[in-house]
């Protein structure tokens, strides 16, 4: 008998630390070591960063693999700003996040997904490149658009995307409104602007990508507000389309807009990626990727970088987007919010 009961329990130990074991090795392939095997990040991104992405990743992953013999894979998404940021909230496990906004970056942050500072834990606040607002027109400027009243006289029709969803569109009202306070205009002078800028908007695309695919593809506006970057490629695509070839017109004052890079510190250390998310995050700052964040139109941080490829971007006066307002989360809450001044200027355009 006691013979039986003894194999019992042997034959009970052996199958439960098989399961132990079992169970122990499908919590390991979920997680990555920091230091050995290969490894796959998730970069959560805004719309018009598709092709500075694809020229930047492999550079990293080549560098990565002959500094640590480990090969590293990278994924991106894309859509608008504001979109990517509730996305990650709601459960897409970026590794990291390279959005249009500080706003849309801290919301990650608030949702506890990210460490408290985070801004201070890449070099220049965690902008490796800053960018603009700029307007594309069709070649040769049939309707003579130069500066920001230029938008807002009768016959002109304007393409930009929702600040609700886009970060280039929250850019372009935010450099439509400090135009008017950076000349010494009033509030009230701003939001009368403004209030007539939408009036003239034709379509209000959920992205930047969206927006140019209206303008420059489906004919339609006469003006595209969008970043500096997504205006050079615009205007490359459409060489050689006959009546719809596209100029830049540089206006002499706008934004200085700022999209944040952050690891999303939560999600990578569950998945024991943060030290390979965080070195991805670094490479940004190098001589060799801030050339190619040049090549692409963003503006580099890096003063040597910026001096040897000043020519490739106009002068014009950027303004901090404090003349808007003093904090982040105070422009949010005033303008963007339900009920801000974005949804009161749209209420008063429908009235009319």
């Amino acid at each position: 008998m006691w013979r039986i009961i003894l194999w019992s329990l042997g034959l009970l130990y052996v199958f439960g630390a098989a399961g132990w074991i079992l169970q122990a090795g499908v919590v390991r392939e979920t997680k990555v070591s920091d230091t050995t095997g290969d490894v796959t990040l998730l970069n959560v991104a805004c719309d018009p960063t598709r092709e500075l992405w694809q020229d930047i990743n492999p550079r990293f992953t080549s560098q990565y693999l002959k500094e640590t013999g480990r090969s590293v894979t990278i994924k991106q998404s894309h859509g608008g700003s504001g979109s990517q940021a509730r996305s990650v909230v709601d459960g897409l496990n970026a590794d990291v996040i390279t959005l249009a906004l500080w706003t849309d970056t801290d919301l990650v942050r608030k949702a506890g997904l990210m460490d408290e500072k985070w801004e201070s834990k890449l070099p220049n606040r965690s902008l490796p490149y800053v960018s603009t607002i700029v307007f594309v027109v069709r070649k040769g400027n049939p309707k003579n658009i130069k500066d920001w009243p230029d938008l807002i006289r009768e016959g002109v029709d304007v393409i930009s995307p929702n600040p609700k969803t886009s970060g280039n569109g929250k850019w372009s009202f935010l450099a439509a409104w400090g135009s008017v306070l950076s000349r010494g205009g009033s509030e009230e002078d701003a939001r009368k602007y403004v209030t007539g800028l939408f009036q003239h908007i034709k379509v209000l695309d959920a992205a930047a990508r969206g927006a140019t695919m209206t303008f420059a593809q489906n004919h339609i506006g006469d003006v595209h507000l969008t970043w500096e970057n997504e205006a050079y490629l615009e205007v490359k695509e459409q060489q050689g389309k006959g009546n719809w070839e596209l100029e830049i017109v540089y206006p002499p004052l706008s934004v200085l807009a700022e999209p944040h890079v952050a690891v999303v510190d939560k999600n990578a250390r569950q998945k024991g990626t943060e030290k390979i998310a965080q070195e991805y995050m670094k490479f940004l700052y190098t001589e060799e990727a801030q050339e190619v964040i040049a090549k692409h139109y963003y503006r580099p941080t890096n003063e040597a970088v910026k001096k040897k490829t000043a020519d490739r971007f106009p002068e014009l006066k950027l303004f901090p987007v404090t003349i808007v307002g003093p904090t982040w989360d105070g422009i949010q809450k005033r303008f963007f919010a339900e009920n801000g001044e974005y949804d009161q200027l749209l209420a008063a355009g429908r009235k009319k």
